[in-house]
């Protein structure tokens, strides 16, 4: 039947507000398509071929995206988790449709489509339950990560989000798994933490307790998106290394305007007369840009409109009143 992906997506994504007051995080955009999007091409060129996607029912647009638009629309199936109580309540819904092993991803974290290969095959060796994947990480990353301890290539350890100061090491571990079925019999021993969620680290660790065989696999490349800033970096990221470009058309941009590539600039978007854009700035379906102005290492998001004249640099901007600037968002 093939690898199957687990693809976690029915958090509230608090920490990206005010995006996400008006769309759920796995539908902001990145470079012209939903991050959930990305996930799952992640994990289809790693090997998967199997989507069960865990949504909140309410959701309305995610689901409308993910059984119509997305690529991937043939392969996915869906699952509920009414309140966002974890990664652990969500695996946890999830269960009941799950056969073999699996990988299992939120929704805001990408890697590379090799890694992703690399933890299916990990997990195929004898005496495997599961796979983590880990990234060096500086310590002042461990209020959004958990951490790991290794012996060899073994975890003997996992803590989730420690902090600084309570992280055993410096190596942290993502959000995306291979698991087996084993995992699963652990969910419902999973305590309610401080934080008010089931974690999933906790049944983890009662995995390396019980039965052992958790295994850790490098990757040295990832990017997340937990806060505005990371949304305008992957954004930067992605277009620096040529994907979805999209130059505008000359009916959408008005005289004396130069573009400097990269850009990715989305039909019904309105370019005034004597305005710099790029490089490095994605306009989304939507979005007006007045006269004069000047537009540069940017994201600019449907519905919002750039008055005459405004230099933006280094930002997000979305149809609030405020401007989000990358350095303002802890």
């Amino acid at each position: 039947m093939g690898t199957l992906g687990v693809v976690l997506a029915a958090g509230q994504g608090k920490r990206l507000r005010p995006l996400t007051l008006t769309r759920s995080k796995p539908l902001l955009p990145v470079l012209g398509k939903p991050l959930v999007e990305w996930v799952l091409e992640m994990l289809y060129a790693g090997g998967v071929s199997r989507f069960l996607v865990v949504v909140n029912p309410s959701d309305t647009r995610l689901m409308e995206y993910l059984r119509l638009d997305s690529d991937f629309r043939e392969t996915i199936s869906l699952a509920f988790q009414e309140k966002p109580l974890g990664m652990a309540d969500a695996l946890r819904c999830a269960r009941p449709f799950i056969k073999g092993d699996f990988i299992l991803a939120a929704c805001d974290n990408l890697v590379k489509p090799e890694h992703i290969r690399q933890l299916v095959l990990a997990k195929q060796e004898p005496g495997v339950n599961a796979v983590l994947s880990l990234c060096p990480m500086p310590r002042m990353q461990f209020n959004r990560l958990g951490a790991v301890v290794l012996e060899g290539e073994w975890v003997k350890k996992i803590v989730e989000k420690p902090g600084p100061k309570a992280a055993p090491s410096e190596i942290a571990s993502l959000p995306i798994y291979a698991f087996s079925q084993a995992l699963l019999n652990y969910l419902d021993q999973v305590p309610i933490s401080p934080r008010g969620e089931y974690e999933i680290q906790d049944a983890i660790q009662m995995l390396i307790d019980h039965q052992g065989g958790v295994k850790g696999v490098f990757t040295a490349w990832r990017m997340d998106v937990t806060e505005p800033a990371d949304l305008l970096e992957m954004n930067i990221h992605l277009l620096q290394r040529g994907y979805q470009v999209r130059l505008p058309d000359p009916k959408q941009v008005g005289g004396n305007t130069l573009v400097f590539p990269p850009v990715r600039v989305e039909e019904d978007v309105s370019i005034g007369e004597g305005c710099l854009i790029g490089p490095c700035v994605y306009l989304e379906k939507g979005t007006r840009v007045g006269n004069g102005s000047v537009i540069r290492w940017a994201t600019v998001l449907s519905g919002a409109e750039i008055r005459d004249g405004e230099t933006i640099i280094g930002e997000i901007r979305y149809p609030y009143p405020k401007i989000l600037k990358g350095e303002e968002t802890e």
